[in-house]
């Protein structure tokens, strides 16, 4: 990866719903030469929830071998950009990243049309920043 690829970090507390459709999203609208995103949380769940791995597959992504993972300070290094994600008092900080937070409620335990109108609320707001910082891929 070149040092001109922006990393942009979306957090959550549990990393099993949010912030995976965030990274997600942001994958399949980013230009990976530009941008690339990942995601972790502070307090990682076993699994990312069934309901979120099903609301995706109906869009066409695949979440089913994705895991939650913690955000360490070596998976922070280098990140330009961490978006937080309703997450609260218990968001994370990354030293030197510029921080943004998404109130979006947790998918944890709703319904899947509820479940659904989270994942959509969560691209619409992963294409404006693609859009908006230029990291939209170029035809």
């Amino acid at each position: 990866m070149s040092s001109d690829v922006r990393r942009v970090l979306f957090a959550c507390v549990h990393n099993a719903g949010r912030s995976q459709m965030a990274a997600a999203w942001f994958a399949q609208l980013a230009d990976p030469r530009r941008a690339s995103a990942l995601s972790a949380g502070t307090e990682p769940g076993p699994a990312v929830h069934p309901i979120v791995v099903e609301a995706m597959r109906e869009v066409g992504i695949d979440l089913s071998a994705a895991r939650p993972q913690r955000l360490t300070p070596d998976l922070a290094r280098g990140v330009a950009l961490l978006v937080t994600m309703g997450c609260g008092e218990r968001c994370p900080v990354v030293p030197g990243a510029e921080i943004e937070d998404w109130p979006i409620d947790d998918p944890k335990s709703r319904p899947l049309a509820e479940v659904r109108a989270i994942r959509d609320e969560i691209r619409r707001r992963v294409t404006a920043l693609v859009e908006a910082r230029g990291f939209g891929r170029r035809v």
